[in-house]
């Protein structure tokens, strides 16, 4: 599945797209997620699911797939949100009581506050997901480590994420070929044997791993390594007005949604700030997308 992803992130139809443009994007869903109520990330979740699997061209089952992982850790979690107990002669649970059922001395129940809270816990991790996986899905890493440093970040933190993305690879690969190898000798053939072969596959993953780390600090050595990776990257992207201006229109319309549904739907005075906010984030972004393409509005 990793090696699909880095493949996609390769060839994904938003690939032309400056990662910048891209992470911008994301970084201001991600944000709004957290402050917004759940139908606006209802409409996030929807709305990068479309950019995602429709304009990048991500396959849907791949899609999915990777969604129902949050949504997974969200049903782990699901019961101790939802099941609530309290002894027989209590009576401050009443009003939170859904439906229950006594058990001995104490009285089990759903909580309509737990599945609140249950439903709005799912809706922004879907959000959330949704934004981080547009970016993991149309940035290859190597571009985003470029981004990092354009940034001005520390090269000790970029070496440091290059070679951890690296080693992922070849330890993914290793264990591949290792569990293979026993596989075609029927090394998990029983509960015993499957455990013993498992302890083999380990140990033997940890000594190839540091030989594999032998053989790259001497290759760097012999090269001449200073201290800082320095790899030369060829800056080939076209950006898209359309693309840009349906971002820009679209995250400008969720903050003054957020900003309305956040007062219930009533004019009070915090309604019109949020919604100028809205209105301002759409301008000043409008102004930045302008500097960064070089057209005139």
């Amino acid at each position: 599945m990793t090696l699909q992803i880095d493949t996609l992130a390769y060839t994904n139809k938003l690939r032309f797209l400056p990662p910048e443009h891209k992470l911008l994007f994301a970084i201001t869903l991600l944000v709004l997620t957290y402050v917004a109520q759940v139908p606006v990330q209802l409409l996030i979740a929807l709305w990068m699911g479309i950019w995602t699997v429709v304009y990048a061209r991500i396959p849907a089952l791949i899609y999915f797939k990777l969604m129902s992982i949050p949504a997974g850790f969200w049903l782990s979690s699901l019961p101790a949100l939802i099941i609530s107990g309290v002894a027989t002669n209590c009576t401050s649970a009443q009003t939170d009581v859904w439906k229950g059922l006594r058990v001995g001395d104490y009285y089990l129940y759903l909580s309509s506050h737990g599945m609140q809270q249950a439903g709005e816990l799912l809706a922004q991790a879907i959000a959330s997901t949704s934004c981080l996986y547009f970016v993991m899905l149309t940035v290859p890493f190597i571009e985003l480590l470029q981004l990092l440093r354009r940034l001005r970040c520390p090269p000790l933190l970029t070496d440091l994420l290059l070679l951890m993305y690296r080693f992922i690879f070849t330890l993914l690969g290793t264990a591949n070929e290792l569990w293979t190898a026993q596989q075609s000798r029927n090394g998990y053939r029983t509960w015993k044997i499957s455990m013993n072969s498992l302890g083999i596959l380990v140990g033997q993953l940890l000594q190839r791993t540091l030989m594999n780390y032998r053989q790259v600090s001497l290759s760097l050595a012999s090269r001449g390594f200073s201290g800082e990776f320095r790899v030369w990257h060829s800056r080939q992207y076209s950006p898209s007005w359309r693309y840009s201006l349906e971002a820009l229109l679209g995250c400008g319309g969720l903050i003054g949604l957020a900003g309305w549904s956040s007062s219930g739907f009533h004019l009070d005075p915090c309604t019109p700030c949020l919604t100028e906010c809205g209105i301002v984030f759409m301008v000043e972004a409008a102004i930045v997308y302008e500097s960064l393409l070089g057209i005139e509005m």
